[in-house]
């Protein structure tokens, strides 16, 4: 039985400044024919769906729902309470966050407790609220999504059966390993009249849990080592088609954390990395870890996640229910976050604004690149009763980032949800 950890939902602000033109001269870069070819292929891979773009004021926004666990102890009163209240904190959220994208980010359900007659049907309760809300959505699968009666390829088809504005797909073919097929990407304009996106957000499946059928086994905890691949021959071809890796920016989703972040937990700063640590990370805490023999399978990911995806901002991974901190993981130079637990009791917004740096016409020199930069961090952590407020400045390592965190806490005796949003 999981932890009774209160909810929890991250929304990141990213703001844009645009200087000169909006996209490279392709022509310039490759030739004509390979970039008409590519672009047929990468420029719009949702056909009938609306592009993914910022606002008018050069901002977009993400709000992250993790670890919602629906489904759980459908035989106890608290089981359906705490899905209700799951779909009434979504409910309040959404209208007030206003967010362009909404992610999922593993264990949708409790898949253990699901049965098999209805078990996709739980899908449809989970993105009701973003069906009535029409705002469109990504998800990836956890360990609990990988159980005897339901699979991570399930939730994906019945998603994309029942929700008209969710971006969620399945990786090609020989993409993933045994049970994961969530490895996807999605990109996201300035306009949607672009040819070249400013942001893309990478989706990947870090499987666990246990095969589906009577005879279950354990399936592997972490993203597939054809999924490194995959990566650097997608990024082969977004450069291909929408030029330098440095015209856009990027943020990575996958449920359970690589296990190099394991170690960092122990040098955690509370003024420099604030938010909650709860959970002490150990065996099965991060990807490759449930076994000893395992430890270090996620590499390939990892190496190639940062090799090929440049201007990486932020890698984001549930799992770990108690756990909100972010910190930069020192081998590759990227920042980590743990997103937390939506479930009931505790609601966190945080939002980072991210200056993405178009080049300017009068610069020849920054003709064929872009500069992405971080700037102005600024945390604030305060309580619902406005006993806690802590303003810092840091420089990060010369790399700036804002990151605002504002957590409320709820009743916890009666198990009641946020009072601002419930």
């Amino acid at each position: 039985m999981k932890s009774f950890a209160p909810p929890f939902i991250l929304a990141w602000l990213i703001r844009w400044t645009a200087y000169g033109a909006s996209v490279p001269n392709l022509e310039a870069l490759i030739p004509q024919r390979r970039v008409t070819e590519n672009l047929g292929i990468l420029q719009d891979p949702y056909p009938d769906k609306p592009r993914i773009t910022f606002r008018p004021d050069g901002t977009f926004k993400l709000t992250v729902f993790s670890d919602m666990h629906w489904g759980e102890n459908p035989w106890d009163s608290w089981g359906p309470e705490q899905d209700a209240n799951s779909t009434r904190l979504m409910e309040k959220v959404l209208p007030s966050e206003k967010p362009d994208l909404v992610v999922l980010n593993g264990d949708l359900i409790t898949g253990e407790n699901a049965f098999k007659d209805n078990a996709t049907l739980l899908i449809d309760r989970i993105v009701a609220p973003l069906n009535a809300a029409q705002i469109p959505f990504c998800s990836t699968q956890g360990n609990h999504d990988n159980q005897k009666n339901i699979t991570h390829l399930q939730e994906i088809l019945r998603e994309q059966q029942v929700a008209p504005l969710t971006y969620t797909r399945v990786a090609p073919a020989g993409v993933g390993g045994v049970e994961g097929p969530g490895n996807y990407w999605v990109p996201v304009y300035e306009k949607a009249s672009d040819l070249s996106p400013v942001l893309v957000l990478w989706f990947f499946d870090s499987r666990g849990g246990f095969s589906y059928g009577d005879n279950s086994t354990a399936i592997p905890d972490w993203v597939d080592e054809s999924v490194a691949a995959w990566i650097e021959s997608e990024s082969a071809t977004m450069n291909d088609a929408w030029g330098p890796a440095e015209n856009r920016g990027a943020l990575a989703f996958v449920h359970i954390p690589p296990h190099l972040i394991q170690n960092l937990q122990a040098r955690l700063n509370s003024t420099k990395e604030p938010g909650l640590n709860a959970d002490i990370l150990g065996s099965g805490s991060t990807q490759s870890t449930t076994d000893e023999d395992d430890v270090g399978q996620d590499n390939a990911f990892w190496n190639s996640l940062n090799a090929n995806v440049k201007n990486l901002h932020a890698v984001i991974s549930g799992h770990d229910h108690g756990d909100e901190w972010c910190i930069r993981e020192p081998t590759k130079n990227v920042i980590f976050c743990f997103d937390k637990h939506a479930g009931r009791g505790l609601f966190v917004s945080c939002e980072c604004r991210i200056d993405l740096e178009r080049p300017r016409s009068d610069k020849p020199d920054l003709a064929r690149r872009t500069d992405l930069r971080e700037t102005s961090l600024l945390r604030r952590l305060s309580a619902e009763n406005g006993g806690l407020h802590i303003n810092l400045s840091d420089s990060w390592e010369s790399i700036q980032k804002s990151h605002y965190i504002q957590s409320r806490q709820g009743s916890s005796s009666d198990g009641s949800l946020l009072k601002d949003y419930i």
